[in-house]
């Protein structure tokens, strides 16, 4: 079988399901490694990150300092608050949107989410002529998803590649060369 060449690679991380979907898993995932991971070998373009932010949880301002000191661009949308007191900031037009304008500076797309809403925009990217890949857990991805995907990577086989090993207190792994380390526990649903 021919090896796929990916070109270069954009990636867009949707933080909050993919939280969620490594805490149904019981994983913490470890961003640096991660990073890796979803590259591989290929050039990258650029590595977004998107999640909903508390300007006043200073947690998780550091975790985002983390982020973009280590390969990823970060992009927020401030968490709004409804009436039962759940907090939630919806990202997946930006998402939609980046993939689509920036289609033409990059070969391959990973989308890492589960949503089933991103269907469209994954139709729309590869109808541009680039491949798409979905990465996700698979309980936590829809199998529409992973059909227009040109490719589904199942986290649920890769956590050693993606996970933080010595526990939940020991924390990022390697930095990467030429970039800070500081050491960052987030849960973005966490109280502060």
């Amino acid at each position: 079988m021919e090896k796929i060449t990916r070109g270069k690679l954009a990636i867009f991380i949707d933080g909050n399901n993919l939280f969620h979907a490594a805490r149904a898993a019981n994983v913490e995932i470890d961003y640096a490694k991660f990073l890796n991971f979803l590259q591989g070998d290929s050039s990258l373009l650029r590595a977004f990150f998107y999640t909903g932010v508390d300007e006043k949880a200073e947690r998780q301002q550091g975790f985002l300092l983390w982020m973009r000191r280590n390969g990823y661009r970060v992009v927020e949308k401030e968490l709004k608050t409804f009436a039962d007191g759940s907090k939630k900031a919806n990202l997946d037009v930006e998402i939609a949107v980046d993939m689509l304008s920036l289609a033409d500076k990059y070969d391959t797309a990973v989308l890492v989410s589960g949503d089933e809403d991103f269907a469209y925009a994954i139709n729309a990217v590869a109808y541009k002529g680039v491949r798409v890949e979905v990465a996700g857990f698979r309980s936590n991805t829809s199998p529409r998803l992973i059909d227009v995907a040109d490719q589904f990577t199942e986290l649920d086989s890769h956590i050693e590649e993606i996970s933080k090993h010595e526990g939940k207190f020991n924390h990022h792994g390697p930095p990467r060369p030429g970039k800070a380390r500081e050491d960052f526990d987030y849960d973005p649903n966490e109280e502060q």
